[in-house]
């Protein structure tokens, strides 16, 4: 009864209250008004996220990199599935990233996106897994929280806010609308295991913990997060998430520089 009771325990899909939350079903956003309407308090791990948009390069990485640095420099994977544009790696970096981490994957064709992404997904060996698949039935997204449930990772799609009104099987489904560099609009359209939230202002440039740090020092502080150089609260300067490419068209501000 006793292992039967601890191997339950140690199952990574069931939330318990406290302790360390990475381990523990869900990731801190790195900002504090976000967390605070998540359940649990942070990005649900095991699962499919949605991260929809109005527009491409209005934050929607900014949105989600605190959390990932955090991955990264935990020494696990970062996939990125046929990514539209080439990575700026300084950006990157400076946002704590480590880019000895990261996976470029990218499919001969693109009918095999999907297939490569739950995969990737099931495969166990990624934190997390980004792609931004233009269109996706319903039954392919299935198949997508399923490989992220077996996977333990954190399934990422990043899609165009036209996709908000088809059926999505995703565990967390956010909407972003650009009203300025220091106040993006967010909508929790769906949440598992919550409520449903609207208007929610954060202000991109500046998460209450920009690269959210492994561990606290003996004094019970925070440790400093590498790479970093300015204060909280500082603007920086924008720079190019993608560098250009002679195909592609130059995509315009994502994240700032530290």
């Amino acid at each position: 009864m006793d292992n039967a009771l601890d191997d339950l325990l140690r199952e990574h899909r069931i939330w318990r209250r406290g302790g360390n939350r990475t381990t523990q079903g869900c990731l801190p956003s790195g900002f504090a008004q976000l967390d605070a309407v998540l359940p649990g308090g942070g990005w649900p791990m095991g699962a499919l996220t949605e991260v929809l948009h109005n527009a491409p390069g209005i934050g929607e990485l900014r949105l989600i990199m605190p959390a990932l640095a955090r991955l990264s420099r935990a020494g696990r994977w970062i996939a990125l599935v046929a990514p539209p544009h080439i990575p700026y790696a300084p950006a990157l970096a400076a946002q704590g990233m480590d880019l000895s981490r990261i996976l470029l994957i990218h499919p001969r064709a693109g009918s095999d996106t999907l297939w490569a992404l739950e995969q990737t997904m099931r495969s166990g060996s990624c934190a997390a897994v980004l792609a931004w698949p233009r269109q996706a039935e319903h039954q392919q997204l299935r198949r997508l929280q399923l490989a992220a449930e077996a996977g333990h990772c954190w399934g990422l799609l990043l899609r165009n806010e036209q996709a908000a009104a088809e059926r999505s099987p995703a565990a967390l489904r956010v909407l972003m609308q650009g009203q300025g560099d220091a106040d993006t609009r967010v909508d929790l359209l769906k949440v598992r295991g919550g409520r449903p939230r609207q208007g929610l202002r954060l202000d991109l440039n500046n998460p209450r913990v920009r690269a959210l740090p492994l561990q606290t020092s003996q004094s019970g502080q925070a440790a400093a997060s590498p790479g970093r150089k300015h204060p909280e609260g500082t603007h920086k300067a924008p720079v190019l998430l993608y560098r250009q490419h002679p195909r592609q068209e130059r995509h315009q501000l994502d994240l700032p520089l530290e």
